[in-house]
């Protein structure tokens, strides 16, 4: 989808459907509304005054022009309650809305900035969540599957501003958003790729791609060079597959050379089959979108990059399949991972923290801090959360309540999970220095206390995504498949932690 940015009065727009807005409760349109009212005779004010139009969360009511206006239709969104409209409000109407349009049969709509008027709303906070709800609300996964003619997509949006003082804010808001949601959509590609057309191999050329696109430094390392690096459970995992396996390694020096680096790690999974431990045969289609945590540390490093931030970032991406074969890491196996501790694998479905454990040595031997992974690691986080949040753990307090305000601006949600010390019980093997699954009991947390095996000091919190990475509904922003979930959290916490490092020194010369 484009967005465009015009100043002008969308009473005038030609495109296929105009796009206004009402408060629930509001018995007298004003503003763009308004405007669009008087143009169709009061159509939308007999529509109020009928009950048929009532401005509730998620509704949409359209009006057909009959040539009262340039654009053949209008759309009102219901923007629910005004006492508890917030930027969350504007980017799912902005999403609800996009699919609306595309199933009126529109291929180009205008709309003015949902709460930059009388909503109150920051204009160029409330223009990012409006592109960031459009492209990603209205995001379908084509590419395997021939076009219906009789279902267009919205190919273009026009964001239509009355006001010209605003046009710069609006402009800045949408292009941040622009490049948000782009790298959200690039996630989800990636995730719902069928396993044979997103391999270790081709995993890694797509990041390729996006690092030189985004001008990053880039890094896809082999078997041969994880041997050399002792990367014995990553290797362990990669055993039972025909594929090679891949280590991505990419660098985004946006900060001064005695800034630190934040550390970013993905679980990259292209298939999980369970390995000897086969998972059960229902759900391993969705098995496809295990790299999606690989999938959102590419795609963040990317829109970091484009942002041009003012930070250092390195994301890492251990990639493989988890298959079975003759060669295949077996239950009772004891591996070693790249910081020399020993791990009995009880269940080789429990590869992702693996992979993730010589992701993590890695990441220290960089000097990366702090450091958040991201992973659909556990069952257990759908058990504990359902479809609705992300897991998150970590032996640094402010680093994830940083993370977890990151979310809530993202229209994510991270929930804090516990990582007692007492945890390690489970953990504890008899033969290794520690063993990869503490059974079904308190799964995130063992899972999260085994990974914090192979964090020294540095500052680290992880985020299990298991339970949102796929999704079997279009709700919000979120469409059904891969969600991309986590991608505007990173970003986010990026901006933020910029933000703070930008204003530290300003701050000190004050005082």
């Amino acid at each position: 989808m484009e967005i465009r940015v015009e100043a002008g009065d969308i009473t005038q727009s030609d495109a296929g459907a105009i796009v206004v807005n009402l408060f629930e409760g509001v018995t007298r349109p004003v503003g763009a509304t308004g405007a669009v009212d008087r143009a169709l005779d009061g159509a939308i004010s007999t529509l109020i005054a009928q009950g048929a139009c009532k401005g509730r969360k998620d509704e949409h009511t359209l009006v057909h022009t009959l040539n009262r206006l340039p654009s053949p239709r209008v759309i009102v969104a219901g923007l629910g309650s005004a006492e508890r409209f917030d930027i969350d409000r504007v980017r799912s109407t902005s999403a609800a809305v996009a699919r609306y349009v595309r199933r009126s049969g529109a291929r180009s709509a205008a709309t003015i900035v949902h709460g930059a008027g009388i909503g109150g709303l920051d204009a160029e906070a409330a223009a990012e969540a409006l592109t960031v709800g459009s492209i990603l609300g209205s995001y379908r996964f084509l590419k395997h599957k021939r076009r219906d003619e009789d279902a267009p997509e919205l190919e273009t949006l026009t964001v239509v501003e009355a006001d010209a003082a605003r046009l710069p804010a609006i402009e800045r808001g949408v292009e941040r958003g622009r490049i948000m949601a782009r790298a959200a959509a690039m996630c989800r590609d990636m995730a719902n790729e069928p396993g044979n057309h997103l391999t270790p191999t081709m995993l890694a050329e797509r990041a390729t791609d996006l690092a030189v696109d985004a001008s990053i430094e880039v890094e896809v390392h082999d078997r041969t060079w994880m041997e050399e690096k002792g990367m014995g459970a990553l290797l362990g995992v990669a055993s039972g597959s025909q594929e090679p396996p891949r280590f991505i390694v990419m660098r985004y020096a946006g900060g001064g050379a005695r800034e630190g680096t934040l550390g970013l790690v993905g679980k990259g999974i292209t298939f999980d089959s369970g390995g000897i431990s086969i998972k059960p045969a229902a759900k391993m289609p969705d098995m496809k979108a295990d790299m999606s945590g690989g999938a959102a540390v590419i795609t963040a490093l990317w829109a970091i990059a484009r942002l041009g931030l003012p930070i250092n970032v390195v994301g890492i991406v251990p990639a493989t399949e988890n298959l079975p074969s003759g060669s295949a890491l077996k239950p009772g196996d004891v591996i070693r991972a790249m910081n020399g501790k020993t791990i009995e694998v009880i269940n080789t479905d429990a590869e992702g923290r693996l992979i993730l454990a010589d992701g993590l040595g890695y990441a220290q031997e960089l000097g990366a801090s702090p450091i958040v992974d991201i992973a659909t690691l556990t069952g257990a986080a759908t058990s504990a959360l359902g479809p609705y949040a992300a897991g998150i753990l970590g032996n640094d307090d402010a680093l994830c309540s940083a993370l977890i305000e990151a979310a809530e601006a993202s229209g994510e949600r991270l929930w804090p999970m516990p990582m007692y010390d007492d945890y390690d019980d489970l953990i504890k093997s008899d033969v290794a220095d520690v063993k990869n699954s503490g059974g079904p009991a308190a799964g995130m947390s063992t899972a999260a206390r085994f990974l914090f095996k192979f964090i020294d000091r540095t500052p680290w919190a992880h985020i299990d995504i298991a339970s949102v990475d796929m999704a079997s509904r279009d709700q919000d922003f979120l469409t059904k498949g891969a969600t991309g979930y986590g991608v505007l959290t990173l970003v986010n916490y990026a901006r933020a932690r910029a933000a703070s490092a930008a204003a530290a020194p300003a701050a000190a010369a004050e005082s």
